[in-house]
Order: C-alpha cells, then structure tokens, then sequence
C-alpha cells in the first residue's frame, strides 16, 4: 500500500478528534554557479515553482552558495508538503540551472565547500584563516497542532511538550528516516573532527527545550529571540517604526536533526510525525506530566561499530514504527503480514546489497 494513503488514513483520524496538524519542511543544498553569475536569480526560481503549484521558495543561506528551500504558508496539508518536497527535490536541479546554476548539490556535507573560518571566540568575524569549511546541509520540519477553533495548541496547552517528548524518544531508532546515509553521520561530527564549532551551530544530539535539535519554540526562539514578531508599520525609507508580536500563532516544534539527501524520503518523515502527534494526543488527553528527558547520542554510522548498533540495525531491531502503523491502521486492507512491517520492509530494502551467484 503507498505510503501517501496510510498518510492520509492517519491525517483523518487526527481530523475526527477535532484536530489539525500543520507541517512545514526546510531544505539547504549548495550550489556551483554559472559563469557569469554572482548569485542565483532567486525571482525566477521562485516564480518556476510556483508556476509549478509547489508551496515553497528559495532563498539565500549563510555560506556562500548555499541555499534554502522553505514552504510557505498556504494551507497545505502535511501530505501536500510531502508532496511539495518530493517534487523539489526532484525538479530543483533542472529549474536552478535555468537561473544561474551550474550544477546543485544536494548532499548531507558540501566538503570544502567555502573558505572562511571565525576570529576565535568571537562566532561573527571572519579572521584571515582560509582554509576550507565543510558545509553542512539540513532538512528541518516544523509542526503544530490546531483544534477546531484554529487555536494553536502549542502556545498554551501543553500538546506541544507532549510532541516534543514523543520526538526525542523515538527519534533515536527512526533516524535511519532523516538520516539515510553515511554521510548523514559524517555531518553530525563536522564540528568536533574538523574544528568547526565556532562556525557551524547544527544540531549533533537529541536534546529538547528551547534550544535543541528537536525544539519547542513559544515565547522565544533557539537564540532566545521574542518569537512571532512581524512588522507592522514602515517609515517612509521603509525602516520599521512598529512590530506586532504574537508568539502563540507561531509557537511549534522543530525536528532540527535530519541531513539533506537523494535517499530521503518526505513521505516517510511525514507518516513519522504522525504517528507521534497521533501517541502525543492521546497521552496530552489522558493526563499527567512529560517526564524529562536530557540528552542522549545519536549513532555514529549507518553501519554497526565495535560496541556502537549503527542506525540501519537500530531501525531494523525496533518494534516502534511497525506497531503504531498497525494500531492505527487495523482498518485499512492488508497484503501478507501486516503493514507496518511492509513499511518497514520497504524503507530496508533500498540498504540490501545485491547478490550475485555465479553458476
């Protein structure tokens, strides 16, 4: 059974209890420009996609080249935004090249990627230190929940930390899903191994709070920044003269850990995020506290290490991901075996090396 309709089976569920989840993907990649170029034409990109019905835009990031693809606000429902990504993903390269692209990457590390390293202790000025800066790139998604009314459920109600917990725990043996390649690992050890901790701030541990790699955000930001703040009036230089502020409408959950890749997959990330909203709503109505959760290490490979389970054996050994698709999908028609361990299955088979018998 596609993925996109047990998608959808659980998005209905969600939508009977009086609920709707919002999620919003942030994809970085790196590109070589064209000669002639000194930038991407940004406007005509983002005009491609839209002329291409994809809720999103390019914009520029830190490092030079680098890019971002965000989604915009539209409406969409989270299998939409699945929809959205897996097109981008596929039409960016092609759709860039007509604005000034010579060739895109998108990869969990652009190595060497820049030149440039921070005045040490000082995490803005460039010293005059050359040498080459790995670059990291990162698909982020970001999640809310709204009941019935349209309030944001996040702000004040406690289902955000409910969400938040349900993350950090079953991220750990699901990160094969936002972490599908060796390189994906290689990037969460940028900082340590190349020296780079000044200049780069990616998240490398599953950590909560405010400020970790799966974040709740409400009243401020990851840099403790007021969140929510728009303009509201301009000058006539058009400086801003007045902001509004209004932390509750964008108060959210951040999973801020998964590495961009050709082997990821939206639809999966998305069917992952509700399943834990789905556990997450029924333990906020049940009651009680979320218990703390600190920190803990994320695997160092793909691949099983002296004493280490790499993330393929932590996926493949896990029971989370194939019991929850079955509970919440007893009613939907099922092939040999259950659903949940075709899913499973599915995701491990593109891991399997092909076996040659000579005869």
């Amino acid at each position: 059974m596609p993925t996109q309709k047990i998608i959808q089976h659980l998005l209905q569920q969600i939508e009977a209890q009086g609920f709707k989840v919002a999620v919003h993907f942030e994809l970085e990649g790196v590109c070589e420009l064209a000669k002639g170029y000194q930038q991407l034409d940004y406007q005509g990109i983002n005009q491609g996609l839209a002329k291409l019905g994809i809720d999103g835009e390019l914009k520029t990031e830190f490092w030079k080249n680098q890019w971002e693809y965000v989604s915009l606000f539209n409406g969409q429902s989270p299998l939409q935004e699945a929809h959205n990504l897996a097109r981008s993903m596929a039409l960016l390269p092609a759709l860039m090249a007509q604005y000034g692209a010579a060739n895109v990457l998108m990869a969990p590390v652009a190595w060497s990627g820049d030149q440039g390293r921070y005045v040490s202790g000082s995490g803005a000025i460039f010293s005059l230190d050359k040498r080459s800066v790995h670059i990291p790139n990162a698909i982020q998604m970001n999640i809310s929940v709204q009941n019935s009314a349209g309030d944001n459920l996040f702000a004040e109600h406690g289902l955000g930390e409910w969400v938040q917990q349900q993350l950090l725990v079953n991220s750990y043996s699901c990160c094969l899903l936002f972490l599908p390649e060796e390189d994906a690992f290689k990037r969460l050890a940028l900082r340590d191994e190349y020296g780079l901790d000044a200049e780069l701030s990616s998240p490398v541990i599953l950590s909560g709070g405010h400020q970790g790699s799966i974040a709740l955000y409400k009243k401020v930001g990851k840099h403790n920044q007021p969140m929510g703040v728009e303009p509201l009036f301009y000058a006539a230089d058009n400086s801003v003269l007045h902001y509004s502020a209004d932390w509750k409408k964008t108060a959210r959950v951040e999973h801020r850990i998964g590495a961009t890749s050709k082997n990821y997959d939206p639809y999966m990330n998305v069917l992952f995020i509700l399943l834990n909203v789905l556990d997450a709503l029924t333990k906020w109505q049940g009651g009680g506290s979320v218990d703390p959760f600190g920190e803990k290490e994320l695997p160092k490979s793909l691949y099983d290490q002296p004493g280490l389970p790499g993330a393929l054996s932590l996926f493949e050994d896990d029971t989370w991901l194939v019991d929850r698709v079955n509970f919440y999908c007893e009613a939907l028609p099922k092939s040999e075996g259950l659903l949940g361990q075709e899913i499973k299955s599915r995701v491990l088979r593109q891991y399997q090396k092909s076996v040659v018998t000579l005869l």
